[in-house]
């Protein structure tokens, strides 16, 4: 039996918080692979589905604001549990749409629901992990949210290649299964991973004047701005499927094959980002030795990768694989070529290496919001940033378009798409510029925050005044004083 707010308890609660992270991006993951299918039976272009996708992502973003604030004002659990149950009503409605707009109304009721997830599920989690170990926790939390994109496109394809609806009808079970599961978590109360409140029962809420607060710790102002460029980039990237196919077809392969070719290529590339917890580990050793570790392993990694992803988009390729055999049977010669062709292997090993270096970002961003904002703040930092990362990313996917086919008129593909993916890895020059500034903010910023939860932690009285507990002082002095003894 699990101790109330023992050690299994939260564990079991961690692991809670991780599954529902993946199940709303395996929601908003199963609808592209459906694009045809769902037109086909609807009546319209995949254009007209492609448009509820974008919806589900901007309703989402925005709706994360509003949540959030809820979160941070009020009981985070209820709020996490409604946002969840109207996720899963959406989705559920989703597939059992008889026509579009049905099908539109029902994916906007679903993005609602999906906004509370993660940003109200941050907020708890930040609270649940020591400083210390913040790094980390976070990559995996992060990383669970990448897996749940792509189990969603796995989702999509393997259970709806026979008919589009089974999938969002098992998501939708799945997601009450984690509600259930949700119910029996450990109810975290505000601030109890903050080594100053240790003690001390704290019941802080944001207020609606708090924006200015908030903005006024300027940390949060490059970490909240840096995701409008650092989404650009990421968001250019979406299109290496198609630069892998175009190299296919350079190579005279049929288009069904190329196609094949190029999303188990970007499948298999993609799987650098697990090493996010390198990022996460090294953030959490750094950090312990200067204030600026985190910020500093973010700036580095980004930048460091800007010229690995400019060497993948060139560097030659040798594809081969049966042209116009069976699916299984070009996902193992993409297996094969990895092992047989150098070529494949070198360009797997520098994807590999880019991923994880702009990978530091992620876990380092989650660990700085919770550093520099008292617990009652986190929600809303974490969804601000969320809406400038998603208005990024989109712009992005967007711009890169437009780039390609300017492109094409002085390059033959595959070349355009190399130049032009390339060009779009400049905005990570100043994401990283930005991760710098924050560096050289973040020590005041925490030191603030620190000694504001100290003074209202000691307004409790002189028996819970940790903040002249001697060991909370120093723990606290070596976190934020790179001269302080270990």
């Amino acid at each position: 039996m699990m101790g109330r707010g023992g050690t299994a308890h939260r564990g079991y609660s961690v692991v809670v918080f991780v599954i529902l992270a993946s199940l709303d991006n395996v929601a908003i993951g199963i609808v592209p692979p459906l694009y045809g299918s769902i037109a086909a039976d609807f009546g319209v272009s995949e254009g007209h589905i492609a448009l509820a996708t974008t919806i589900m992502f901007l309703i989402s973003a925005v709706a994360a604001i509003g949540w959030a604030y809820a979160g941070d004002r009020t009981d985070r659990k209820p709020v996490l549990i409604i946002g969840t149950l109207i996720w899963v009503a959406g989705t559920a409605w989703s597939g059992l749409a008889g026509g579009y707009p049905s099908f539109l109304l029902a994916q906007a009721i679903a993005a609602v629901g999906l906004g509370a997830v993660a940003s109200v599920s941050f907020s708890v989690v930040s609270d649940l992990i020591s400083p210390r170990r913040r790094g980390l926790v976070m990559s995996f939390w992060g990383l669970s949210q990448g897996v749940g994109t792509l189990a969603g496109t796995l989702v999509g394809g393997i259970l709806g290649h026979t008919g589009w609806r089974q999938p969002f009808l098992v998501t939708a079970a799945a997601g009450l299964v984690a509600t259930v599961l949700y119910l029996f978590t450990y109810n975290v109360p505000r601030g109890e991973s903050q080594p100053e409140l240790a003690g001390v029962e704290y019941d802080e809420r944001i207020h609606h004047d708090h924006l200015p607060i908030i903005l006024g710790r300027r940390t949060n102002v490059w970490l909240i701005l840096q995701g409008g460029t650092a989404q650009i980039a990421f968001g250019s990237l979406v299109w290496l499927p198609v630069l892998f196919r175009a190299r296919a077809e350079d190579q005279g392969y049929s288009t069904g094959t190329a196609v094949l070719v190029g999303s188990a290529f970007a499948t298999i590339f993609q799987l650098g980002a697990a090493l996010s917890i390198l990022g996460g580990l090294a953030g959490d050793r750094l950090q312990r030795r200067t204030p600026r570790g985190r910020a500093l392993v973010a700036a580095v990694g980004v930048l460091a990768a800007v010229p690995f992803y400019v060497v993948l988009f060139f560097v030659p390729m040798t594809i081969t694989v049966p042209d116009g055999a069976s699916t299984g049977a070009v996902i193992r010669g993409v297996l094969e070529n990895v092992v047989t062709e150098p070529t494949v292997a070198a360009c797997l090993a520098i994807a590999v290496f880019a991923l994880m270096l702009t990978s530091a970002n992620s876990p380092n961003w989650f660990a700085m919001i919770a550093d520099v904002n008292p617990p009652e703040h986190r929600g809303t930092v974490y969804s601000l940033g969320n809406l400038v990362n998603g208005v990024g990313r989109a712009g992005g996917n967007a711009l890169v378009g437009v780039a390609f086919q300017r492109l094409s008129g002085a390059f033959p593909p595959p070349l355009n798409y190399a130049v032009g993916l390339a060009a779009f890895q400049v905005f990570f020059l100043p994401t990283g510029i930005m991760y710098w500034l924050a560096s050289r903010t973040v020590a005041g910023d925490m030191a603030a925050t620190h000694a504001a939860l100290l003074t209202k932690a000691s307004g409790h009285g002189p028996d819970r005044d940790v903040g002249g507990h001697p060991a909370v002082v120093e723990g606290l002095a070596a976190q934020q004083d790179p001269d302080a003894v270990r």
